[in-house]
């Protein structure tokens, strides 16, 4: 039978986190409540004169091997699965002595923290909780008759509910903290596991896959205003970005503000701050505009020129500090948000001006090399991938054309497949001179795409009262091979003089034909970018 309200009259706390504990424990005791402790926690505790009994008196075993055995005993499980209307369940309890566990307390090792700091394996292992979880699953279990805790922010809940029921809890908040207790045991596994894996270099698919993360923040809702949605943050050691980004100021990002600005921050740590300047400019997942340049500013006005349309209410990032002359330039157009590794005070100081602006310092930028994996949910399950980690600098360049290309155009080549790994493909981008000109993404075919970035070169071409469209003399870079040689006509009509693709269509032979009767110059790379 499970009854709604149920009087705590005693706790077991063990902890590993003790922010608030002393006050916490004291305020149990003046309502009476009997409290058991174990470790560092009974000592935190008796030293504060709260009245307190240790672990050991109950189990009748001291703790041991350095702490990893003190509460797996039954007179600790005991007191925590007894079901309290099952007779057979009290019999055995006052047969072998063991006092009922109204209320468990229990915060875990500090695992996740551990492996963020990069600490030894001896010390990860180590701070792998086994008691903790145990008694955690094991209250949650017995909810109807037990109330667990596992984090600090519901002291303050378990006070009001006590002070409110006269000293008993209700189901409502029972059943509340035991789900949310399991959630906590799985992020903790599924942290512990991951780790393992990475770190005992296990391969290939495995049988079963845990993600877990903690909650970051709530949002106001998803990509659209009926779908809800938060954002977590995933255990490990953090990867620059939005997840370890420092908001200085503006309203809170939304769902959209993250992908966006993710997508923007990963592109422009393609360019190494050490060789030069570069700025991304983003809209709705994909750049928009990108240049490299001689400072912030330049490479900034080089990537707006591409599509100062699209820019407006986009997301700009930057590969290095953001100082004051860029931010000046910036704010002249509404953006949504600027992620930058830091700012000077100059530049944060002209940002504040714009009260609804968002500025992210993200405290360094990610490694485009570095492994990891993404996840992406589909009807009844979801796919599993390693990160694109490939970089066009360690990919060797083959050129099939009669032309080789020129030295500027093997430098446009690079830079234009750095920015189509991160273009939704079907992607094409056209770049002259350490900028893109002309951009095409998402389309259903590879020849639509091309077509729609020589027509945003052409537009370019017509906002500076060109003559020439800027795809003339420019590089073209395709995420995947051509399937037929249309594509590779549409960007030669358009005016490009050289193009990097993967290769390795049944068709290849025809596309290298085209290229070599429109004079191009054609490299391929063996690696495609694809980005759905």
């Amino acid at each position: 039978m499970t009854h709604d309200l149920v009087r705590v009259s005693r706790a077991l706390l063990s902890v590993s986190d003790k922010t608030g504990l002393v006050d916490f424990a004291r305020a149990l005791d003046s309502r009476g409540i009997g409290l058991v402790s174990t470790g560092g926690t009974f000592k935190t505790l008796k030293d504060a004169g709260i009245p307190v009994i240790e672990v050991a008196e109950l189990t009748g075993f001291p703790e041991m091997m350095d702490g990893r055995v003190k509460t797996l005993h039954p007179a600790v499980h005991g007191g925590l699965l007894a079901i309290r209307d099952n007779p057979e369940h009290q019999a055995a309890l006052a047969a072998h002595g063991i006092g009922a566990i109204d209320l468990l307390v229990v915060n875990l090792y500090p695992f996740e923290a551990t492996i963020a700091a990069g600490k030894p394996e001896a010390d990860c292992i180590e701070n792998i909780d086994i008691g903790g979880p145990a008694m955690i699953r094991a209250a949650a279990k017995n909810h109807a008759d037990v109330a667990v805790v596992t984090d600090v922010a519901d002291y303050a809940t378990i006070l009001d509910a006590l002070s409110a029921g006269e000293g008993a809890l209700t189901l409502d908040l029972r059943r509340r903290l035991a789900q949310k207790a399991y959630t906590r045991t799985a992020a903790y596994d599924a942290a512990i596991s991951n780790w393992m894996a990475g770190q005992f270099a296990v391969e290939g698919p495995q049988p079963y896959r845990a993600f877990g993360g903690s909650l970051a923040q709530g949002l106001r809702y998803g990509e659209n205003p009926h779908q809800g949605a938060a954002f977590y943050r995933s255990p490990g050691i953090p990867r620059a970005g939005v997840a370890t980004a420092r908001q200085l100021q503006g309203k809170e990002l939304s769902f959209n503000n993250f992908n966006d600005t993710d997508a923007a921050y990963e592109c422009v740590a393609e360019f190494d701050p050490a060789r030069s300047a570069a700025v991304v400019i983003v809209k709705h997942a994909n750049p928009c505009g990108v240049a490299e340049g001689a400072n912030l500013l330049d490479a900034y006005e080089r990537a707006l020129a591409c599509d100062p349309v699209s820019a407006f209410g986009g997301i700009v990032a930057l590969n290095r500090a953001l100082d004051g002359e860029a931010a000046r330039k910036i704010v002249e157009i509404f953006t949504e948000v600027i992620i930058a590794p830091e700012a000077t005070e100059e530049a944060i100081a002209i940002l504040a001006a714009k009260k609804n602006l968002r500025l992210l310092l993200a405290g360094g930028l990610p490694d485009p090399r570095a492994p990891g994996e993404t996840v992406r949910t589909l009807a009844g399950g979801m796919l599993v991938q390693g990160r694109d980690a490939m970089v066009v600098d360690d990919m060797p360049l083959h050129v099939v054309t009669k032309r080789a290309p020129t030295e500027a155009e093997a430098a446009d080549m690079r830079f234009a497949y750095r920015v189509a790994k991160h273009v939704k493909s079907n992607a094409i981008v056209y770049a002259k001179d350490g900028a893109t000109v002309g951009i095409g993404a998402g389309q259903m075919s590879r020849v639509d795409s091309s077509r729609i970035a020589a027509w945003k070169a052409r537009e370019g071409a017509d906002r500076l009262g060109l003559a020439d469209s800027l795809a003339k003399g420019a590089v073209v870079a395709s995420d995947a091979f051509f399937p037929f040689a249309d594509g590779l006509l549409a960007a030669a009509e358009a005016g490009a003089k050289a193009v990097i693709q993967p290769g390795g269509s049944m068709r290849d032979a025809e596309v290298i034909a085209a290229a070599d009767e429109a004079g191009l110059a054609m490299v391929f790379t063996g690696h495609r970018h694809f980005r759905h």
